[in-house]
């Protein structure tokens, strides 16, 4: 404990009398400064006794002195001590009085204590203090790395909550809880979870203070890891602000738990290397080898139904749309383009790979993440929590647009997500299951949503897809002759030509919707095949111009 007014007063050897604010001198001295000025404030910092003779003070006088005390309590001066039979054989009663107003200490200094005496008292003090405060540190540095080693994180917490007279909190990479000390605390430190996405978004190391007089305690949130961003963060909450022991506990608290989290990280880089080589063999159509190499890290994920999700960011697939990028089968190995989940920063993939990692781990579920390039692959079983928690990423996307991502990047809506996922599947059938959503994420990227299910593709008409201005192009080119020529008032050769498509050739049913004759319909097929220069007997013509018809004028 930090030296105060009252220890002071209680040295055997100072022999200090208390002659006003009896009721503060419980308050801590941070040091003992001598200044004869009649005005000293401009070099206080706050919490000094000061110590004067009052050789260039008009002490008698009880305007002056009201003037000189309300300006040393206004710097955060926390007593004044004045040496007695130097210049004033007693300490003047302007003086008294004025310290008495304003409630600040005033001891009176004999005239065989020297200055040097109380400041050597107060320098022994403040060392002897941060000296408990340094051996403190080391005993609760040791009893959190013995934590650490014999009960892993929940014990570390359980010590750090001890040391600090508080809770401890530990958060995921989405913000939420993974364990708490004591467990009272878990629902206090849930509430914090915007708050932690809030301090992820800044570059690590960082830290934040939330709560404060008005809340029901002051909490501490500190980031950890080494990369540009962190993959959790450390909660500590407290009734007051920490001291100079605990700052030393929170401390090692974090170099302990960022030595977990980075060594989790290259388990996490291990076993995305071994997922990249599962991924590679069921799609290969080793379903067997993959089973070996799965083990049991993602054997349960290949013994029940799953999904394959495919993602890419937006700003990829409108480069893939324009350039008419084919579709590919993965790389043997993660391009080193592709950032792990843990250095996404603001990319949408990282984002995303941190989302469905996150439910699986807190559902207790396997999931296969693997970056690919420009794309993400997962493999997550079907019904479970990582993919519920894929498609309500990505629905919160579709209503309020990027900003509704935990992590959006810097470039607007060029940074949002394009996601597609296959139908259920099994090992067998895992290629299938990849093209499957390679073609929702196709539909997806040229419809403009976040999310298509390929299930939904299914169930849905083919007709959507003409929606695309390749096709209307196409579609007007095909028809434009036909137009050209009903444009100069000489028939109606393109409603004859849906209708009689229509009827499936037949030429009654056809005349009869068009309230023509069954000759006068022939007349015209005939005119559209010699415009078009093609033969209306062919299958493949008319489904072309079937499609075209429904691709510019769908009714």
């Amino acid at each position: 404990m930090p030296p105060t007014l009252a220890s002071l007063v209680h040295h055997s050897a100072l022999k200090l009398t208390v002659r006003a604010g009896e009721d503060h001198l419980d308050v801590p001295v941070r040091w003992a400064h001598v200044s004869e000025l009649a005005d000293p404030v401009p070099y206080m910092e706050g919490g000094e006794l000061l110590l004067i003779t009052a050789l260039k003070l008009d002490a008698e006088n009880p305007e002056a002195m009201r003037r000189y005390v309300k300006r040393l309590v206004g710097a955060g001066v926390v007593g004044l001590g004045f040496a007695v039979g130097v210049n004033y054989e007693d300490i003047p009663d302007a003086l008294v009085d004025a310290a008495r107003e304003e409630g600040l200490p005033l001891l009176e200094v004999p005239r065989r204590t020297p200055f040097l005496a109380i400041s050597k008292a107060v320098s022994a003090a403040i060392a002897a203090d941060q000296y408990r405060a340094v051996t403190a540190g080391f005993a609760a540095q040791r009893e959190l790395t013995r934590q650490a080693l014999t009960h892993g994180p929940e014990g570390l917490l359980s010590a750090l909550a001890s040391q600090v007279d508080g809770w401890a909190a530990l958060f995921d990479a989405s913000g939420a809880v993974v364990a708490t000390a004591p467990e009272w605390a878990h629902r206090r430190a849930a509430r914090l979870t915007a708050d932690v996405q809030r301090l992820r978004e800044r570059p690590a190391p960082a830290s934040s203070v939330v709560g404060g007089p008005d809340n029901e305690d002051r909490v501490e949130l500190h980031s950890l890891g080494t990369s540009r961003r962190a993959r959790s963060a450390l909660a500590v909450g407290t009734a007051a602000a920490l001291g100079t022991a605990e700052r030393y506990a929170v401390h090692s608290a974090i170099a302990l738990l960022t030595l977990t989290t980075e060594r989790s990280r290259s388990l996490h880089e291990a076993e995305q290397r071994i997922g990249t080589a599962v991924l590679r063999m069921l799609l290969a159509g080793e379903p067997d080898h993959a089973r070996a190499v799965a083990g049991d890290l993602y054997g349960a994920l290949l013994d029940a139904p799953f999904r394959m999700i495919v993602a890419e960011a937006a700003s990829a697939s409108a480069a893939r749309v324009h350039a008419g990028a084919q579709t590919r089968v993965p790389a043997t190995k993660p391009s080193a383009a592709a950032p792990a989940a843990s250095e996404a920063g603001g990319d949408p993939l990282g984002a995303l790979a941190e989302v469905v990692e996150s439910a699986a781990a807190r559902a207790g579920e396997a999931v296969l993440v693997v970056p690919e390039g420009e794309r993400l692959v997962v493999l997550a079983t079907d019904g479970g929590a990582a993919v519920a928690a894929c498609t309500e990423y990505a629905a919160a996307l579709e209503t309020a647009g990027p900003s509704a991502a935990p992590e959006p990047g810097p470039g607007g809506d060029e940074d949002g997500l394009v996601v597609g996922l296959s139908a259920p599947s099994g090992p067998i059938a895992a290629s299938a299951a990849y093209k499957q959503a390679e073609q929702a994420l196709s539909v997806a990227r040229r419809r403009g949503r976040v999310c298509v299910e390929h299930e939904q593709l299914a169930a849905g008409s083919v007709l959507p897809l003409l929606a695309d201005d390749a096709v209307r192009a196409f579609a007007d080119g095909l028809l434009r002759a036909l137009r050209e020529h009903d444009a100069t008032g000489r028939g109606d050769l393109v409603a004859s030509l849906r209708a009689w498509l229509s009827r499936h050739g037949q030429w009654d049913a056809a005349a009869a919707d068009l309230g023509v004759h069954r000759h006068t319909l022939r007349y015209r097929m005939r005119r559209v095949e010699e415009i078009l220069g093609r033969s209306l007997d062919d299958p493949d013509v008319r489904m072309e111009l079937w499609l075209a018809l429904k691709a510019t004028s769908p009714e």
